[in-house]
């Protein structure tokens, strides 16, 4: 391996939680961004399950892309999996990404798996408001959550009109009780 890159969706986008040495956006074909996992424990419990982010198939997802300095590979594998693999909701993938930079790259990144219990599926706009609205984990408010993803996305450059109708659909739910 020349390079190590890990490609963010998600949080990992402004809290990757590990260092890099290049930092750039990227887009992943073949997959998008998804509020596609029951969070039973961070954003929910298992009596209110919250939904988080997930990689699921189809479409494409602009995140970002981190390139990590050889002596972090070990150490930044090493946290990713712990970080991601918890539940094993997650598979762990080598994708090809374009850079803003328009190079091609190999990175690492955390894809859903269909086949796991917190696998949410594909949740329409009003579902997934309904059920993010008022669900909390250890990690805090759902919400929260997502309108900080919608956040930071916008502070990147990058739109993404689905999740930003959720967030349009839980202020609703605000407004009406």
């Amino acid at each position: 391996m020349d390079e190590f890159w890990v490609f963010g969706y998600g949080s990992l986008m402004w809290n990757p939680g590990f260092p890099y040495e290049e930092r750039l956006t990227a887009r992943l074909a073949g997959y998008r961004r998804s509020l596609c996992v029951r969070s039973y424990v961070h954003r929910g419990t298992e009596e209110r399950p919250g939904l988080v982010l997930g990689l699921d198939r189809g479409g494409s997802c602009k995140g970002v892309a981190f390139r990590v300095s050889e002596p972090d590979w070990n150490h930044t594998l090493a946290y990713l999996r712990e970080r991601e693999l918890v539940t094993s909701v997650y598979l762990e993938r080598s994708v090809r990404l374009v850079l803003g930079d328009g190079r091609q790259v190999s990175a690492l990144t955390y894809v859903i798996d269909r086949s796991h219990p917190q696998y949410a599926g594909n949740v329409s706009v009003d579902e997934a408001a309904r059920v993010v609205h008022g669900a909390v984990g250890r990690s805090g408010a759902n919400p929260v959550y997502v309108a900080n993803t919608v956040s930071h996305l916008r502070e990147l450059g990058i739109r993404d009109q689905w999740l930003e109708s959720v967030v349009d659909a839980i202020a609703k739910f605000d407004h009406t009780g």
